[in-house]
């Protein structure tokens, strides 16, 4: 009985949480926003997998499917699409080496956090000139 009662007044306690859902006038801070940039190359590298092994398993299946996989990478669509698996994979690599110096204790501090992700994302820029070099 008295466990119910206990029960009861925890249901009723009112907790001062913010309520405000506007997504639009949410600020993140930009770690936050890196972090979550970050699952999101991870899912676009996971699905890119699947683009390249075909990809791949077309240019070393013959000759012939070499030949249609270099006609396939011809062209500008798919040029864009293979810079931002690129683009998308370095950043994932870039930001996943700041996550893990973070797990060994480094950059934890906000203005650390914020110099890292500044920096991180200066390579992130860098690597991507790079793979638009590379594809094209």
């Amino acid at each position: 009985m008295l466990l119910i009662k206990l029960s009861e007044q925890n249901v009723k306690v009112k907790k001062s949480r913010p309520v405000n859902l506007n997504l639009q006038t949410i600020r993140f801070p930009l770690t936050a926003i890196a972090s979550i940039l970050h699952r999101v190359s991870g899912v676009i590298t996971f699905v890119a997998v699947a683009i390249l092994l075909w990809l791949l398993n077309l240019s070393l299946s013959s000759p012939e499917g070499f030949t249609a996989a270099v006609s396939v990478t011809d062209s500008v669509v798919v040029k864009l699409v293979l810079w931002g698996i690129l683009t998308a994979l370095f950043y994932h690599l870039v930001l996943g080496i700041r996550h893990l110096l973070m797990d060994f204790g480094y950059f934890e501090e906000m203005e650390t956090g914020l110099a890292s992700t500044k920096v991180s994302f200066v390579i992130v820029a860098i690597l991507s000139v790079f793979a638009g070099v590379l594809v094209w």
